[in-house]
């Protein structure tokens, strides 16, 4: 494929792109948020929410890296289809059988299918676009990404106010379904490159190489501390006596910060007005004042920690999976997007559970606190690091 028919190829299919990027934040975030809601068929028990919300994200552990491996062997349009499709059915069984039982195979299912088709667009992210456009790219995928994490409670909880369950995951069945005739139709074949073999050594080099380690490490971070910001702003926001709304508007502005920023971020950095290291570095160090600003009291320290931590990840999320696009030999662009997606969720789950940890022996405040060191420790470090260099 030439560069022209890539770009061309790029303009049509980026829209079933980014609709799948929408799917799987949205379908993660709208049925995460309202399991345990108002509903006939809400979960009561406290371990089984906690189990039931874990099942998605423990199947996108597992497997994102298994499906990237997957789609870089049959190419990535194939691993998209068949996991949107798989959404698709798995919502489905929920909405039609409406048995506790197949609550718990519809949610790992969900997130199986989620660890296809999340890498899979990723890669084709990359191929359909030029390395002139990744930055804008993959900033609008990023965009799309937050419009669902930012819609999915919202018009999730619209959902099961109206029809329970069973209607948001007949919603997500048919949106998934919807999505994956339109990339069937606009989603041009991209074959698979050939590619050499590849040890286990040679993939454990890749891996390890600072190349892939940066971008990966500041991806994880920002997933953290978004985590973060959304799981616990609202209780930093109840505990200066704040109302269920404020704490919510809060939690939207994040979403909706980092959401505004993404394709400006990418389109600066395809412009050469933003280097991606300056550009990870400066989203850590604004994602750590976000965090330390959590602990300031009342309204606006939540606001500030709010719109701080959705810039920070705004900027770091394009400019990262660019940097790993870039960096990326084209055959194995699935391998790499999928075991970057694997930093991420280990960010997604270690970031909540290091604030909730120090926050049970100190206090929420140094939670926050801990975890904006090891935002700011690698930034900081590569400043003096500089600086200590000109000097000599």
């Amino acid at each position: 494929m030439t560069a022209d028919q890539s770009a061309a190829a790029g303009n049509r299919s980026m829209g079933p792109l980014w609709a799948a990027g929408f799917t799987t934040a949205f379908g993660a975030h709208a049925v995460a948020a309202n399991l345990g809601g108002f509903s006939e068929d809400a979960v009561r028990s406290l371990l089984t929410l906690g189990v039931l919300l874990a099942l998605y994200d423990g199947a996108e552990v597992l497997l994102k890296p298994l499906f990237g491996w997957v789609a870089d062997r049959v190419g990535a349009r194939p691993v998209l289809l068949a996991g949107l499709v798989g959404f698709a059915a798995a919502s489905a069984a929920y909405a039609v059988v409406d048995s506790p039982g197949w609550l718990w195979v519809a949610r790992l299912g969900q997130g199986a299918a989620a660890s296809a088709f999340s890498p899979a667009a990723s890669a084709l992210v990359a191929r359909l676009n030029p390395a002139a456009k990744h930055g804008r790219a993959f900033g609008s995928y990023g965009f799309a990404k937050s419009l669902g994490y930012t819609l999915g409670p919202l018009l999730g909880g619209g959902l099961v106010w109206a029809g329970g369950l069973r209607l948001l995951f007949a919603v997500t069945a048919v949106l998934a379904l919807v999505v994956a005739v339109w990339a069937l139709l606009a989603v041009p074949v991209v074959p698979p490159l050939p590619r050499t073999r590849q040890t286990v050594v040679d993939l454990a080099r890749r891996i390890t190489d600072p190349v892939f380690l940066r971008p990966t490490a500041a991806l994880a971070a920002a997933t953290a501390a978004l985590s973060v910001g959304v799981g616990f702003l609202p209780v930093t926001g109840a505990a200066a006596g704040l109302g269920p709304i404020a704490t919510g508007a809060a939690v939207s502005v994040l979403a909706a910060t980092a959401a505004v920023v993404q394709p400006r971020a990418g389109r600066a950095l395809d412009a050469g007005r933003l280097g991606t290291r300056t550009g990870l570095t400066v989203g850590l160090l604004l994602a750590a004042a976000g965090l330390l600003s959590a602990s300031l009291a009342g309204l606006a320290g939540v606001l500030v920690a709010a719109v701080l931590i959705g810039a920070g990840t705004g900027l770091i999320t394009p400019l990262g999976f660019a940097a790993l696009a870039a960096s990326t030999p084209p055959e194995r662009l699935g391998q790499t997007m999928g075991t970057a997606e694997l930093g991420r969720e280990l960010g997604d789950a270690g970031g909540p559970l290091l604030v909730a940890g120090v926050a049970t022996v100190v206090g929420l405040g140094f939670g926050y606190g801990v975890l904006a060191v090891l935002l700011a420790v690698g930034p900081v470090a590569g400043l003096v690091g500089a600086s200590l260099r000109a000097r000599r």
